[in-house]
């Protein structure tokens, strides 16, 4: 791993918009994994100023995002699709049918992740995936299990999860229980894997996927055998480890 230590979220989204500006500017038609929730926000605003600057074209660019809720569709406003337009795909000069997301309306959860697993293998392995970190090492919705998931498929979500994600919704009871998402294999199959982590409330969680065992139980942990992870995390982030 290649961990980078910046001082505050706003350095750690420059840093992050900086290493996926790099490889948009190296292949232009590069694929891009994408992510959600608000660790990735500030890295998207950097994004689109430069897009805006003239520096950047995303108009060959393939995005393929980890996760979306089961049961939301894209005009929901806590769907992963409304997020990604919201904050990224609206904003820039990519065209909408080269972004894909999991389909949440999709009922029938075999077909879902089968449909999306098609789409994956049709893009081909990720130039650079963005990842978060749950605050249970999770990585999309990949939540701590006894196997490492190798692609797509449907999860329910952990008491923890929940309790994270339902300060965007109405209440607790509005929180989606399942997920579709990227399997791990696929996540480790991209050539670059980024994860960007913030905050000291992730401290703990960032020491035991940089030093703890690699475990399915901290699915984040299988990014120490990826021959090309990059971790880029504030100074409260990195207070548990030695760096």
């Amino acid at each position: 791993m290649k961990i980078y230590k910046v001082k505050n979220y706003e350095e750690l989204s420059r840093k992050a918009a900086n290493i996926i500006a790099a490889q948009v500017i190296m292949k232009p038609d590069c694929v891009l994994g994408l992510a959600t929730g608000s660790s990735p926000i500030g890295t998207y605003d950097n994004l689109t100023a430069m897009y805006e600057s003239g520096d950047l074209d995303f108009s060959q660019v393939t995005t393929v995002n980890l996760d979306e809720y089961k049961g939301l569709d894209a005009s929901n406003d806590q769907s992963y699709r409304y997020f990604m337009n919201k904050h990224l795909f609206s904003r820039i000069n990519i065209p909408m049918e080269h972004t894909y997301v999991p389909d949440g309306t999709v009922a029938d959860s075999d077909e879902a992740c089968a449909a999306y697993n098609e789409t994956l293998h049709k893009a081909g392995p990720a130039d650079l995936q963005l990842l978060g970190l749950g605050h249970d090492g999770h990585i999309g919705f990949n939540e701590p299990a006894d196997h490492f998931a190798d692609e797509t498929h449907c999860v329910d979500l952990t008491e923890v999860t929940i309790q994270a994600n339902k300060r965007f919704f109405a209440s607790e009871a509005d929180v989606p229980r399942q997920a579709y998402t990227m399997g791990v294999g696929t996540i480790m199959r991209a050539k670059t894997v980024l994860v960007i982590v913030s905050g000291e409330d992730k401290a703990e969680i960032l020491n035991q996927v940089i030093n703890g065992p690699v475990t399915p139980q901290v699915p984040a942990s299988i990014l120490q055998f990826h021959s090309n992870a990059i971790i880029v995390a504030d100074e409260a982030a990195l207070s548990k480890t030695d760096l």
